[in-house]
């Protein structure tokens, strides 16, 4: 009754094995069937921890067979400890017995998942043909959406805008083995979105921020809002949403606090994602609208993940066993495992000694 254990260099030995293209594609089709089976899923907005610093937040999730969970935070000031703002585990179990089958990392899954979620939805709502990107933002997460873009939607430009030069200097040489997608440095926001078929914004500081302003905004553009993803938190000037067409969520009652439609009423209208893969409400109408993904995350795209990794796991002979869950000769004698070994008197406690003041 093992767990298997998928670790950080698991995941990057399926990429490698799998190759970069069909990994990420096989993650976009898993990904967009399990959001055409939306209504078979159990779901809540995520349950979240705040604090001055950032967020702990666990994102549950389940069908009828399978259940997952992601732990996950966001500390935009970890880069200064150096770890990173993003850290994240999941866990697959199944259903009918609640045993934990797969107990994953999602650090670097979730920044493979959330890049592939931007596709999804861009390649029904960005204008057909786009080929130019403004990425604004460009710190762990930039090199996997440029990626995702450029290998999934054929993206062959991308503009980069980040406060900190030395993002915009990393993500260039991150991807110099990448020779077919031009990569462009940009001096402002406003530089970088001028032209911008598709216009992604990943940043990571805990604010009310209007990054994206609506005069930055051109007919056609697609705007992709991924940074903004807690109470707090926004990117979008609100009249970015007010003068898009049509604006697409997650899952409505989690945006709702934590999007950039925070900003709005409680009524403001938007289109959960879903229902366009499943062909119940309209994408993109005409190469002039102005559309706008408010994306903050949801526990069925690490679902998706999941599901892939322990299929990959699988194929591959990836993982180590954990016996996470005792295996019991008799289910009702759990009390055997302690009388296994000997239990032996505790050491009586040691005192602290009195700390002593300076004079």
């Amino acid at each position: 009754m093992s767990t298997t254990v998928l670790r950080t260099q698991d995941i990057a030995r399926i990429v490698h094995a799998t190759g970069l293209r069909p990994f990420l594609e096989r993650l976009l089709a898993t990904m967009e069937a399990d959001f055409r089976r939306w209504p078979e899923f159990d779901k809540s907005p995520r349950s979240a921890a705040h604090s001055a610093s950032g967020v702990i937040e666990l994102m549950p999730i389940a069908d009828a067979t399978l259940y997952a969970f992601k732990y996950v935070n966001g500390h935009p000031l970890n880069h200064l400890r150096q770890l990173p703002t993003v850290m994240a585990f999941g866990v697959l179990a199944e259903v009918a017995t609640g045993l934990p089958l797969l107990l994953s990392e999602m650090t670097l899954t979730t920044a493979l998942r959330t890049a592939v979620a931007s596709v999804m939805a861009a390649r029904r709502l960005a204008r057909p043909g786009s080929r130019t990107m403004a990425l604004i933002g460009n710190g762990a997460q930039g090199e996997f959406q440029a990626l995702a873009f450029h290998l999934l939607m054929g993206i062959d430009e991308i503009r980069l805008y980040d406060l900190d030069a030395e993002a915009n200097a990393k993500l260039i040489r991150n991807l110099r083995a990448c020779p077919a997608l031009k990569l462009r440095a940009c001096a402002s926001t406003a530089e970088a979105v001028r032209g911008a078929d598709i216009v992604t914004t990943a940043t990571a500081d805990k604010t009310l921020a209007t990054i994206i302003t609506p005069e930055m905004l051109e007919p056609g553009m697609h705007v992709n809002g991924v940074g903004g993803d807690c109470p707090g938190k926004t990117e979008l000037h609100r009249g970015v949403l007010e003068r898009a067409a049509r604006v697409f969520v997650e899952y409505a009652p989690q945006t709702r606090i934590e999007g950039d439609i925070q900003q709005m009423p409680a009524d403001f209208p938007v289109t959960e994602l879903w229902r366009v893969l499943r062909g119940e409400a309209p994408g993109r109408s005409d190469e002039r609208e102005i559309t706008v993904f408010d994306s903050v995350g949801f526990a069925l795209e690490d679902f998706s993940a999941l599901r892939l990794l322990r299929d990959c796991a699988l194929e591959l002979g990836l993982g180590e066993p954990l016996a996470l869950v005792p295996e019991l000769d008799d289910p009702k004698n759990l009390f055997g495992q302690l009388s296994a070994e000997p239990l032996r008197p505790a050491k009586a406690p040691v005192t602290p000694r009195p700390s002593v003041q300076a004079a």
